[in-house]
């Protein structure tokens, strides 16, 4: 190093949305909720579950809830066995798939409404 210059220090600061990740996992979080619950009723249902077991009956009635818009779609089929019904609701399925679309949706809407920034200084 030459006498009388001072070496050159390069810092680099990066800016990025942290308001971006938040709602991303939010949404995501809300997904994975709606999933869990109407992979329970899928199961459920299909098992013949007993409707009066308080877990179970908790199940469908939230569930129901979000099901509503897709019920009616396709007729249910239904198998009647020795000690129960077995049910299989093409609307529970549906729903799982359209709601993990919105989810993707509204997720790439965050992305695009506030972008991630990156900001160099030296």
């Amino acid at each position: 190093m030459e006498p009388g210059k001072r070496p050159i220090q390069e810092d680099t600061l990066r800016v990025t949305g942290k308001g971006n990740l938040k709602a991303k996992k939010i949404v995501y979080y809300i997904l994975g909720v709606l999933e869990v619950l109407f992979a329970f009723r899928l199961v459920f249902k299909v098992l013949g579950a007993n409707p009066q077991s308080p877990f179970v009956s908790f199940i469908y009635t939230v569930s129901q809830a979000f099901l509503s818009p897709f019920s009616g779609i396709f007729r249910t089929a239904t198998t009647k066995g020795i000690e129960a019904q077995s049910v299989l609701e093409p609307a529970t399925i549906i729903a799982m798939i359209v709601y993990a679309i919105i989810a993707w949706g509204i997720v790439k809407l965050i992305e695009i409404s506030r972008p991630v920034q990156n900001t160099e200084i030296r």
